[in-house]
């Protein structure tokens, strides 16, 4: 038994807070590793110590082994929480940590490396009589080969990265003609979120169900799973929401693959926290998918259910104690789900987000983990998960119920963020009956991203009564009462207002061509809630004012208001086909797929950036000759940063 006494987390974030959490409470000093992009991020400030590792992007900073042991050696530190992605998965990490002498708080570099190739660990669960999904995980990585193995397997056919993780380097191919271009693209995420371009090939199962298994096991030949968690919901095969335990597996599902999980554990000598994925059909077979070596982002729903601490579960096994229960003291009581709010925008393809969160209120009633603050900046180098809202009840609908009202109570202001459509998902009655599968975001994605007309009007009128009132909040009671007229933005969309003063801060206001509305200004704080009436019915709402935008949090939604009062009109006839190329998002340019004085036609992939460790093509707006590319591969560059030029041909 080797104890310690000082954890460096070689992570960032909200799962860097929430391990020292866990190891304050248990006596543990703690040292945070951070990235110049980082330097003023909530771990950071939480930590007893902090370490710079390098400059923002991962390969220079949070994947620098080297950086990272040195750092625990420049503070002391004789353990290390790897957390989650990064180098939570890597062997040669791990192996690294043991031959300097550190505590590595998870399984052996031994297991990482058999279960961390994805096609090793398949070959080895084959060999156990673990169920798998047919596919190709040969070492042959040539495309002719690939392709030959995909019409053999039969489509549609999943491309996955061995060493891949989060959706990154994981494309779905239906026929032989896109599997070329899908297969580079995937190869290519790859080798840039991982360093590794190999991937393997599974036959594709249509819309199952993800369920995985959580175990533990302790270096003494103990090993227990904690039941499953099903995380169907998901967006390019990445996990919006998940719950335990799964509204599809019964008491003796539940037993059987939780003893085929242990078995694997057991298989490989494992130690400490892992999850075996499978994929579950409707009849109830189910077949291995991966394992994750190490704690899992929805651990929470595990906790809730369990009434465990699964890092202090982690940091105990690695002092070498033995697990504190057998399989048999495991009891699973009530329900709870997770949502994972990320900042990006599901109206635009889920493109990833990054800049300053300009106010943050975490609901009060949930489980909220987080790194975030007012004015906490979301860079564009890592992932786009920001924080993760968790509620547990007696049942399912009660958990439910509790998200769902705490999701709408929850203030993220400053950018686009995922919350509607997580509102939109946990209220839907296919989510809501338990019938979730894979498929479920997919299937109903017009549903869950449709307009809702009556809100973006109270919304509007909200706008205008807050461009009215002004900065103070409260007109002068020497204010005219002639009508005032507005031009402004919400959320892109242009509104034109006619604001008529009644006296007593109420106004009567003539939105766009509608009737004209009575509102009235109730209160105002001096952290931006307000209180409103509009017609008699009065509504809550928070103002965050900048410089640039007035940004507004109003029934669950977060809105961005700009003031087009004084601002030119714009052209009728100036539209777009100005054969500018512009940047949906922060990021780095990864690959130029076409040459100055190339000719292209409409819709022509141009331009690859990565962003929050994904890849987006951007295509020629138009087609024409490529009159200048504005990028170097390596660029980083902002949104709205015009990439390419398009001339006419």
């Amino acid at each position: 038994m080797k104890s310690f006494h000082k954890i460096l987390i070689a992570n960032r974030g909200e799962i860097a807070v929430r391990v020292m959490r866990t190891a304050r409470a248990m006596g543990y000093r703690t040292v945070a590793v951070y990235s110049r992009a980082d330097a003023n991020a909530e771990h950071v400030r939480q930590a007893d110590q902090s370490v710079c590792i390098g400059e923002s992007l991962p390969a220079q900073s949070y994947l620098n082994i080297d950086a990272i042991i040195a750092a625990a050696h420049a503070s002391g530190a004789d353990a290390v929480h790897p957390g989650y992605g990064f180098l939570a998965e890597n062997a040669a990490f791990a192996q690294a940590c043991r031959d300097a002498g550190l505590v590595f708080i998870g399984p052996s570099p031994e297991a990482i490396l058999s279960m961390g190739d994805k096609a090793g660990a398949k070959r080895l669960m084959q060999a156990a009589g673990v169920p798998c999904i047919p596919g190709y995980q040969g070492e042959d990585q040539r495309a002719d080969t690939l392709a030959a193995e995909a019409e053999r397997i039969g489509w549609p056919v999943m491309i996955k990265a061995t060493a891949g993780g989060g959706g990154r380097g994981m494309r779905l191919v239906n026929s032989a003609a896109a599997f070329a271009e899908q297969l580079q693209s995937a190869q290519s995420e790859a080798l840039h979120a991982f360093g590794d371009a190999t991937v393997i090939l599974e036959r594709a199962i249509v819309a199952p169900r993800h369920i995985e298994i959580q175990v533990f096991a302790d270096r003494h030949g103990h090993a227990i799973h904690l039941g499953e968690r099903d995380c169907s919901v998901q967006r390019r095969h990445q996990k919006v929401i998940e719950e335990a335990p799964s509204p599809a597996v019964d008491a003796a599902l539940r037993a059987r693959m939780g003893a085929t999980a242990v078995a694997a554990a057991k298989a490989i000598a494992y130690e400490g926290a892992g999850t075996l994925e499978f994929l579950l059909d409707a009849q109830g077979n189910y077949w291995f998918m991966e394992m994750n070596t190490r704690l899992q982002v929805e651990h929470p729903v595990t906790e809730a259910v369990t009434g465990l601490d699964l890092v202090e579960l982690q940091l105990r096994v690695a002092a070498g104690e033995p697990l504190p229960l057998t399989q048999d003291d495991v009891r699973i009581t009530g329900h709870a789900i997770e949502v994972r709010l990320c900042a990006e925008d599901p109206q635009q393809g889920f493109l990833p987000q990054s800049g300053t969160l300009a106010a943050w209120r975490p609901a009060p009633a949930l489980r909220t983990e987080h790194a975030l603050r007012d004015g906490a900046e979301v860079p564009p180098f890592y992932d786009s998960m920001i924080a993760k809202l968790v509620a547990s009840g007696r049942t399912r609908d009660e958990a439910r119920q509790r998200l769902l009202a705490g999701l709408r109570d929850t203030v993220a202001l400053g950018l686009p963020t995922n919350q509607p459509l997580l509102a939109r998902a946990l209220a839907h009655p296919v989510f809501a009956q338990g019938g979730a599968t894979t498929a479920f975001i997919g299937d109903h994605l017009d549903a869950l991203l449709a307009p809702d007309a009556a809100l973006d009007t109270r919304a509007a009128l909200l706008a205008a009564l807050l461009l009215q009132t002004g900065a103070r909040g409260w007109p002068s009671p020497l204010a005219h009462r002639l009508p005032n007229a507005l031009r402004f933005a919400l959320d892109g969309r242009v509104h034109a207002a006619r604001v008529t003063p009644l006296g007593a801060a109420r106004f009567e206001i003539a939105l766009d061509d509608a009737a004209p509305v009575s509102l009235a200004l109730l209160a105002l704080a001096d952290d931006g809630s307000l209180r409103f009436a509009c017609d008699g019915v009065a509504d809550q709402a928070l103002v965050a004012r900048g410089a640039e935008h007035i940004d507004v949090h109003f029934q669950g939604r977060a809105f961005r208001l700009d003031d087009l009062t004084h601002a030119a009109v714009p052209r009728a006839d100036a539209g777009g086909g100005d054969g500018l190329l512009r940047a949906s998002m922060n990021g780095r340019v990864v690959a130029l797929l076409a040459a100055e004085g190339d000719t292209v036609a409409a819709g022509q992939p141009l331009v690859t950036l990565e962003a929050m460790k994904m890849e987006h093509v951007h295509c020629a707006p138009r087609a024409g000759r490529v009159a200048a590319l504005h990028v170097a591969i390596g660029a980083q560059v902002a949104a709205r940063h015009v990439v390419a030029e398009i001339a006419e041909a």
